[in-house]
This record gives structure tokens, sequence and C-alpha cells, in this order.
């Protein structure tokens, strides 16, 4: 036969593993407590009869328990869904809770109506456009800096050679040792020449 005085006792003057102290309170992390405040009244443990009100998924349901299922800690708690609409759901649980005390009803609907304006609340959060956060990947961006660092140097190399290659052979230092076609050769100068001008036109 369960006992709520001795079990208070031994929750209020010994040991309770969820039980919290504060400087100015002392709180209870049991997920069944209607208020989250460790007292008598409100301490699912040491009431032989106890309701309160759990989200899950979105879905307000009450738990109520009764000492004709205190044999069966399995089936200790009955699970009733509570419908979407806050007066709907209030209806249902002054049906249930008919015949309880006031006290433990009252809290019992304070908690229906915060936990419905925290779903409200949630709702329009997550329907309400979001930032994309995108992941910042350093070791990344720092092998493609040094790619683009390199190919750079290799462009500008390139092009240095090709510069020394036409003045010199502008310049006839090679002689006849590359036997080029005069035509491509000279399509070549002026499209230098060309490139040159433009270059010192976007500097100007």
């Amino acid at each position: 036969m369960q006992s709520d005085d001795v079990i208070w006792s031994i929750i209020d003057e010994q040991f309770c593993s969820f039980k919290t102290k504060f400087e100015k309170a002392v709180m209870c992390r049991n997920e069944y407590n209607v208020t989250g405040v460790c007292n008598r009244v409100v301490c699912p443990l040491a009431n032989s009869r106890y309701a309160t009100i759990k989200e899950d998924g979105g879905i307000l349901y009450l738990h109520v328990k009764t000492i004709e299922r205190a044999h069966s800690p399995a089936n200790l708690w009955e699970v009733i869904e509570l419908k979407p609409d806050l007066q709907e759901a209030m209806a249902q649980v002054n049906e249930q809770l008919a015949y309880w005390p006031k006290q433990l009803t009252n809290k019992v609907k304070e908690r229906l109506v915060r936990l419905h304006q925290y779903l409200i609340r949630y709702r329009k959060y997550i329907y309400r456009p979001q930032p994309r956060l995108v992941p910042v990947q350093k070791k990344f961006e720092q092998r493609e800096k040094v790619r683009e660092m390199k190919a750079l140097a290799a462009a500008k190399l390139e092009f240095a050679i090709k510069k020394e290659l036409l003045e010199r052979l502008q310049k006839g230092t090679y002689g006849d040792m590359y036997n080029l076609h005069n035509k491509a050769f000279a399509a070549v100068l002026r499209d230098e020449k060309l490139r040159q001008k433009l270059s010192v036109r976007n500097k100007s």
C-alpha cells in the first residue's frame, strides 16, 4: 500500500534525485511535475492522485495517475490526447478532472495554456524564413588559394617567356635557326602590340 506522507517525508528530509536547490527556490526536474517546483502539493512521486500536461511532437497529452494503477508501474499513467483547439482541450481537462482538487486542476489548466502558447510561437518560428548557414571550409579554401597563386605564377612565367622569345626573334638573335612563317610571325607581333596598348589604356 502506497503512503504519500511517508514518501514525501523521505523526499523532503532525506534525498530525492529530482530535487535541485537554488538560492531562492527548490526546483524539481521530474518530467511529470506540473509546475517544476518541489513541494508537497505538486510532487508527482508523493501524490497517488496526480495529473499533468506533456507535449510530444507538437501534440499535447493529459497524463493522469490514480491509486488504482499504483500496483503496475508500466500502466501507472493514463495518456489522453488533447485536441489542438485550446477551448476543446480545456473542456477535455474539465471532463477528466471533474472531481479532482481545484488547486491541482487549476495548475494543470495553467500548464495547458502555457504549452499551447509555446506551440503557437514554435509554429510561427519554424515557418518564417530562416537564414541559411553555410559551413566555412578553411582547409579547402586554403588549398584553392595556394593553387590559384601557383597558377598565376605559372601564367606570369609563361607570358614572360613568350614575350622574351618574341623580342629575341624580332631582333634576329637566333638568325636562321628557326624557320618561322613570316605571316604568322607578323600576326603574333600585331596581337602582342595590341595587347600592350590595351593594357596601357586600362592602367591609365
